[in-house]
């Protein structure tokens, strides 16, 4: 199927700092209902942008525990509905037992993260890698942040969606997802790296948004080392990053960065 346009235009009516009254003609992003169905037991009701969403089947059921990769999926379809769209899901058998201890209660909201979690046991929890982190390039951070300036149409249009993208190790940018959600949009990033085979590891993550716990779990779960954020990290979203030695580098601009965790793999020649 066809998926609807992931923006429509809207008139606003336009008051200036003179006084002066204009109406205007501007680009609103789409936001919609997308259940999630795993061999035909309902799950979660989420609230996405509607692109990717092969994308965010794969990383979301991913950054859930549902399965513990690509192979733990055997297809998926976009359904129409009439309220809104269907992610049927269809598991491997083995995967289906730990989706059905994972059924969400409600619906996900667009900046819900935990939402429908109805004890704290629940709450997703990614192994600790093996091994230390790798050194922050901040040369590297610096490029990817510049790039992801222009590769975020979406935004452009409608300054209203955030983005999650994947650069290498030097810097250039190989993915980019966007959605009205900052959580959907990071598992729109986790299922594009895990269907096009990339090692998060081999690389960082960045997301246009405040870094919360929720962030950090999703990024250790498709094993990124690194996480760069254009705002500031919650405090625990800061405890994790220390408990899984993740490299946390926030209030990322093209002239300044900073360094919350990983301070001694910095760059030599970045250290202040």
């Amino acid at each position: 199927m066809s998926l609807p346009p992931s923006s429509r235009a809207a008139e606003a009516l336009v008051v200036g700092a003179d006084g002066s009254i204009r109406t205007a003609t501007r680009a609103v992003p789409e936001e919609v209902p997308v259940s999630l169905v795993y061999s035909t037991v309902p799950f979660a009701v989420m609230m996405l942008t509607p692109s990717d969403l092969e994308d965010f089947a794969y990383g979301f059921s991913l950054t859930e525990g549902i399965v513990a990769g690509a192979a733990g999926i055997r297809e998926v379809s976009v359904e129409a509905e009439e309220r809104g769209l269907r992610l049927a899901i269809r598991l491997a058998p083995s995967d289906l037992t730990a989706h059905l201890s994972r059924r969400r209660s409600i619906a996900g909201r667009t900046g819900c993260g935990l939402c429908g979690i109805e004890d704290l046991d629940q709450m997703p929890r990614a192994a600790p890698p093996a091994g230390p982190a790798p050194a922050i390039d901040v040369a590297a951070i610096r490029r990817a942040l510049l790039a992801l300036e222009e590769a975020q149409p979406l935004n452009d249009e409608t300054r209203a969606v955030h983005a999650a993208a994947f650069a290498t190790g030097t810097g250039a940018l190989r993915l980019v997802r966007e959605d009205v959600g900052r959580h959907n949009a990071l598992d729109k990033l986790a299922g594009a790296l895990m269907r096009q085979g990339i090692a998060a590891a081999e690389g960082f993550v960045i997301v246009t948004s405040r870094c919360s716990f929720e962030l950090v779990e999703k990024a250790a779960a498709i094993g990124a080392r690194t996480l760069v954020a254009i705002s500031a990290p919650t405090a625990l979203a800061l405890d994790r990053a220390r408990a899984l030695d993740m490299n946390l580098v926030a209030v990322a601009r093209r002239d300044t960065v900073a360094v919350f965790h990983g301070m001694d793999r910095v760059a030599e020649e970045f250290r202040a």
